[in-house]
């Protein structure tokens, strides 16, 4: 699970200087940090869809106040349809969601 939190903190570290998804597409930068963000995001998703598939879906279903689904069909969108990506989507993860993803995998920890 060590590797869930680490890349939820480069998530949030990448992320800490945007302030709109248009900052994501506005320059070179912003699509290095967005293409960075989703690299970590994908990593997230395989984490949690191994830990799913281990577990016969048992520990994830513990915490039913995220998403799962949602979390690990991010993963998919990222991987599969990279060209799909939508910028706002990716800025209403980081800014609305992301703290609740890591306390709700800090509990899972924990509770393991």
């Amino acid at each position: 699970m060590l590797p869930i939190s680490e890349a939820i903190k480069k998530v949030k570290k990448r992320f800490a200087p945007i302030n709109s998804a248009e900052e994501f597409i506005g320059s070179d930068e912003g699509m290095e940090k967005l293409d960075a963000i989703c690299m970590q995001l994908i990593a997230v998703g395989e984490s949690l869809k191994n830990l799913d598939k281990i577990t016969s879906k048992k520990v994830l279903a513990q915490y039913p106040e995220i998403d799962w689904k949602k979390v690990i069909g991010m993963r998919d969108i990222i991987s599969h349809h990279y060209f799909d990506v939508d910028a706002e989507a990716i800025f209403d993860v980081c800014e609305n969601h992301i703290d609740q993803l890591e306390s709700a995998i800090e509990k899972i920890m924990n509770d393991l």
